[in-house]
């Protein structure tokens, strides 16, 4: 009798798991739970979704669960989230999103690829309802129809990492005035300083006020737009603001 694999999370991990079990064994059983719609998806293209570079959503989508499961002879399920696992019986509890039922699903292997979720540290107005994070397709979606609907002339990135960057590309693509607040005395933390002198000098050349070593104390909405008051006690205003600071990972 063949094993069975459960593989609890899509996209990267999840899906690169079964994609490389099914080569190794053509017969083991694999379930892939995902609490999303999407299994699939390319991260980096998203803010080039919003830009406008990337004009058709579904270009967004390099697998979607049927087609996934008509390649690899595997079973996945979409809006299933599993909320317990019983080590000594090999189960895990799965609460179907969709129907709003609950059951059990037996396992010899499991694999855990919950992945991570955005930042959202507790500072006054943060969630103020023109503040966002991008992360998923959902998170796209959002924000590229608040764009769309709200045009607006303004844009703050809290964060300078790839993300943060991406997304200050792209919206001064769609003409916004932008800003980037960073925390460190560099963008893109994982390049020498020296090198990111190079990119600092780029986005001035663009127009982007870039604030480094100062970060965010306080948010305040009004009237459709964000104040963000500095750390330095400098204030700046945006119709828009992406959070990009960072991850934390999901719990198992």
């Amino acid at each position: 009798m063949s094993k069975k694999v459960v593989i609890v999370g899509g996209v990267a991990g999840g899906a690169t798991a079964l994609a490389r079990l099914r080569r190794l064994d053509e017969d083991i059983q694999i379930v892939l739970f995902e609490r999303g719609e999407y299994v699939s998806f390319a991260n980096c293209g998203l803010p080039y979704y919003i830009g406008g570079t990337i004009e058709n959503r579904d270009s967004l989508l390099v697998q979607t669960p049927q087609s996934i499961m008509e390649r690899f002879n595997v079973d996945v399920r979409i809006k299933s989230e599993v909320t317990k696992i019983f080590k000594e019986d090999k189960k895990v509890l799965v609460k179907d999103l969709k129907n709003d039922k609950t059951y059990e699903e037996y396992y010899d292997y499991l694999i855990l690829s919950t992945g991570s979720t955005p930042l959202k540290p507790p500072i006054p107005g943060i969630n103020s309802p023109n503040i966002f994070s991008l992360w998923n397709i959902p998170d796209t979606d959002t924000i590229k129809s608040y764009v769309d609907e709200k045009s607006p002339k303004s844009a703050i990135v809290v964060g300078g990492g790839f993300i943060g960057l991406e997304m200050a590309e792209n919206l001064h693509d769609l003409g916004l005035k932008v800003s980037i607040v960073e925390m460190l005395d560099q963008v893109m933390a994982p390049i020498d300083y020296e090198m990111a002198q190079i990119v600092h000098e780029h986005l001035k050349s663009k127009g982007v006020d870039l604030r480094l070593k100062d970060g965010v104390s306080k948010f305040e909405y009004s009237s459709e737009v964000t104040t963000i008051t500095l750390q330095s006690g400098a204030e700046i205003k945006g119709d828009i603001v992406i959070l990009s600071i960072g991850i934390r990972l999901m719990e198992n």
